[in-house]
């Protein structure tokens, strides 16, 4: 019963496929835990009432924010959807209405919401719509749409095309880098809706290692499958892995820090011509190694202006 599931069991999966972020781990398997507890305990309740906790997620790109919470979803077997704050729009403008949220909920869920209302809501990007009382110009449409999600992420009844909504046990996480503007730039009552922060640290080589090679369907593993389909053997050494590792921070570094993101990138790039000559291979073994690694990618990652396109 995924009910039973506690605090450590919870930080193991997500060990399993986040790398680093041990500290982030450990604070979202407690509070997630607390809160599925008070769901899953309402049918018994006590003297005490127990407030709904969601999360705020701060930490640079490609830190594993999105992939931390889709873990939890699966772990805990409930209903996922991922909001992009910036699409979001105040009552009465052009764009997405806030209750759309809800409706993708609803889908993820087989459109059954008595199981939509048990899932984990992940609101993307959420500093783009910081903006204060007293702001203009668009300022002013920001807070509109942060007035807009307040009743929908402190528990409400919503009146969707679908049916009448309970967002109260719903888990509402939201994320964002904060680069510009910081989690104190949301207006007070929304803060208040996020009382767990959690920090995520920015990735580094050594990470990118272990993303490439240790967590499950990694990406190494992925395209040693997804090439195996044309009955050729892709063999990484792990000095090539390190290698990929090394030119990926390089190039965040030198150009744009999108975090993990850049791996898929670059071994896109590395794997360009063996994926294109794949048939004339066939039965054979290709081996990748540091060496090669080098030859494909050492030139791009140094010239900044190419690797802003190709990296």
């Amino acid at each position: 019963r995924k009910e039973a599931l506690v605090p450590r069991d919870i930080y193991a999966n997500l060990d399993a496929y986040v790398v680093a972020q041990d500290k982030a781990k450990k604070i979202l398997s407690v509070a997630v835990y607390n809160h599925f507890k008070r769901v899953w305990n309402e049918a018994n309740p006590t003297d005490v009432e127990l407030e709904k906790s969601n999360i705020l997620l701060v930490g640079p790109t490609g830190c594993g924010k999105t992939l931390l919470a889709e873990t939890l979803a699966r772990t805990l077997d409930v209903p996922f959807a991922v909001c992009d704050a910036t699409s979001l729009t105040e009552s009465g403008y052009v764009g997405e209405d806030v209750e759309n949220i809800l409706l993708r909920l609803i889908q993820s869920a087989d459109w059954d919401i008595p199981k939509a209302e048990k899932g984990i809501i992940y609101i993307d990007e959420i500093d783009k719509i910081a903006g204060r009382e007293g702001s203009h110009g668009p300022d002013v449409s920001r807070e509109g749409v942060q007035r807009d999600i307040l009743p929908i992420v402190e528990g409400s009844i919503v009146n969707t095309r679908y049916g009448m909504v309970r967002t109260d046990h719903i888990l509402f996480i939201a994320a964002g880098a904060f680069h510009v503007a910081s989690p104190a730039d949301l207006i007070p009552e929304l803060q208040g809706r996020f009382p767990i922060r959690v920090e995520l640290d920015s990735l580094e080589t050594g990470a990118f290692v272990r993303i490439l090679s240790e967590t499950r369907a990694n990406l190494v593993q992925q395209y040693t499958a997804l090439i195996g389909t044309e009955k050729v053997t892709l063999d990484i050494t792990e000095e090539a892995v390190r290698e990929v590792a090394k030119i990926a921070a390089q190039v965040n570094e030198a150009v744009e820090n999108i975090g993990a993101r850049r791996l898929q990138t670059v071994m896109e790039r590395l794997l360009e011509d063996i994926s294109f000559e794949a048939e004339e291979h066939e039965g054979e073994t290709v081996t990748i190694d540091a060496a090669y690694v080098r030859e494909r990618l050492d030139d791009l990652a140094r010239d900044t202006d190419l690797s802003k396109y190709i990296l």
